[in-house]
């Protein structure tokens, strides 16, 4: 439970006389620190949670996330922990961690959150070996726990330094969703709701294997051309994917689909997009993963899965494929290419079999 000086004061009241809502992000990368920033700024009462205690005796100290988010004031009502239960002791939480570290994070939380806490996961990703999605891992542990995805086209330093931003809430629950909607939206963070978990998620994990494909192709002075066809087959390949696992195509025709896809593919901004330039001008994979940098990339880890997923379920991914063969060696950038090059011609489709 939190410490006293923690709890809302009976003064704390919004401006429709209701409490502010208490909302616990955990993992403070560059994007749980802007959800923080984003609730607290949408009159939410914020606890930030890092298992870093240096990165927390800064926020502490000093009001900024120095490693993941430096150039962003972090509101002194912004309470940054190292105490995973004090985060817990809040009206929803927001989970905001690697893909890989999800399971473990959610083990730990299970003795520590009551069965009605909403729990929010912006983790984008397919988990290795289980081939599930986030909240079907999440779903697996904190099985009676309300689960919602937020996801979409939004880099976290200009949605925290306050410029226009739109972002998707996935939870079959419209009341949920809209009382999320009220603890981190506002007028430049604008959150949108749909009911549909699958198409949202698979948005967000095949969009990063896809951007590290764009990014070869720029990195190799493709053009603009084979960009906008890398975009659009790869919209193919992910809405093929989401129909297969339950998903609605025309998910993928909004934020968490194209919209974040866009976004990734065409910016520098895109840890992906960057990573996969360096590959297209002929760096090897080990000099350009992050080591001592602190980004991270998630779509590497994610054509993994991804490519076991869809071989799983017979569908027909080519360009992620390609990706995933030229990450693991099997296959120069330059083979790569032709063979996609090389691929007969056929009919647009979202068939499974393409």
């Amino acid at each position: 439970m939190s410490e006293p000086d923690d709890q809302i004061p009976e003064s704390a009241l919004s401006a429709t006389g209701a409490h502010r809502l208490r909302v616990g992000v955990i993992g403070a990368g560059s994007w749980g620190t802007a959800l923080a920033v984003l609730a607290n700024r949408a009159g939410s009462d914020v606890t930030l949670w890092s298992r870093n205690e240096q990165v927390v005796d800064v926020i502490r100290d000093k009001r900024i996330n120095e490693v993941y988010l430096p150039d962003v004031f972090l509101d002194p009502a912004i309470r940054a922990t190292t105490h995973l239960p004090q985060v817990c002791d809040s009206d929803l939480i927001i989970l905001s961690v690697p893909s890989q570290s999800l399971r473990t994070l959610c083990i730990n939380l299970s003795d520590l959150t009551l069965p009605e806490l909403p729990v929010v996961i912006t983790t984008k990703g397919i988990e290795r070996g289980s081939l599930l999605l986030m909240h079907e891992v999440v779903g697996s542990i904190l099985t009676a726990n309300p689960l919602a995805i937020l996801s979409g086209p939004n880099f976290a330093k200009e949605a925290a330094q306050g410029l226009p931003t739109a972002t998707a809430i996935a939870c079959q629950d419209k009341e949920l969703g809209e009382r999320i909607r009220f603890a981190i939206g506002g007028r430049l963070f604008r959150p949108y709701l749909s009911e549909d978990l699958i198409g949202t998620e698979i948005g967000g994990a095949v969009k990063n294997v896809i951007a590290l494909a764009c990014g070869i192709a720029a990195g190799r002075k493709y053009g603009e051309n084979a960009r906008a066809a890398l975009i659009t087959r790869g919209l193919a390949e992910m809405t093929r994917l989401a129909l297969v696992k339950g998903g609605k195509a025309e998910t993928l025709m909004g934020l968490a689909g194209v919209g974040d896809l866009v976004l990734t593919c065409t910016s520098t901004q895109s840890r992906n997009f960057s990573l996969g330039y360096a590959l297209g001008q002929g760096k090897e994979l080990h000099e350009v993963l992050p080591g001592k940098s602190h980004g991270l990339t998630e779509g590497v880890v994610t054509a993994d899965s991804l490519y076991e997923l869809s071989m799983k379920l017979g569908v027909a991914m080519p360009l992620c494929h390609t990706v995933h063969h030229v990450l693991k060696g099997r296959l120069t950038v330059e083979d790569g290419i032709e063979q996609l090059l090389s691929r007969p011609f056929t009919e647009e489709s979202l068939q499974k079999t393409a």
